[in-house]
């Protein structure tokens, strides 16, 4: 049994308007496509929407990483300087907002 992936999320309603042509064409795809009702048939279209969305989004940000520059070469030795750098800069952020956490007077 297939599962609608609605069951068990908090449903919310919204009414649109559409002209006839349309309506009946949702209609259509309803009675034909093994679809249950025309909210079950519009979900799948948004969902279909996001996840298109999503990957031209994806698509677009590792275009402009291609072409971003001279590509480098990853090593482990890159991977190892990444974390030390990371892990320095969460350090010094930590103590930054530590400091200004006190209150004045205190050390």
């Amino acid at each position: 049994m297939k599962v609608p992936v609605s069951w068990g999320m908090a449903m919310a309603s919204l009414n649109i308007s559409l002209p006839q042509s349309l309506k009946e064409y949702v209609e259509d795809q309803v009675s034909s496509g093994g679809y249950s009702t025309p909210s079950e048939y519009l979900r799948e279209l948004l969902r279909q929407d996001q996840k298109q969305r999503a990957e031209q989004k994806l698509e677009a940000l590792l275009l402009e990483g291609l072409n971003s520059g001279d590509p480098i070469e990853i090593t482990p030795e890159y991977w190892e300087r990444k974390r030390a750098q990371l892990v320095e800069r969460h350090k010094n952020e930590r103590h930054k907002n530590e400091r200004h956490k006190k209150k004045p007077g205190t050390r």
